[in-house]
C-alpha cells in the first residue's frame, strides 16, 4: 500500500511539432479541481505561511465537494 503523503508526477510536455489544440491526457483533472478549489474564499488566493494549513484547506474543500454531491 502506498504511503498517503507520496505523490506521482508524470510531466506531459507538448511537442513542438503540432500546432493549435491538442488533447493532452490527464491535464483537465488537475485543471477542473483548481477550479472547484477557486469557490472557497480562503483558497483563491495562496494566504497560508504553513504548507500543513494549506494542505488542511485543501482536504477540506474535498470534503466539503464531496459531500454536497453525495447530498444531491
Amino acid at each position: 500500500m502506498k504511503d498517503l503523503t507520496s505523490i506521482e508526477l508524470e510531466i506531459i510536455k507538448r511537442t513542438d511539432d503540432i500546432s493549435g489544440f491538442v488533447l493532452l491526457p490527464k491535464r483537465w483533472v488537475v485543471e477542473r479541481t483548481f477550479g472547484w478549489f477557486n469557490r472557497f474564499r480562503r483558497m483563491s488566493k495562496d494566504y497560508e505561511a504553513i504548507p500543513k494549513n494549506s494542505e488542511s484547506l485543501i482536504y477540506l474543500a474535498m470534503t466539503h465537494i464531496m459531500v454536497r454531491r453525495l447530498g444531491a
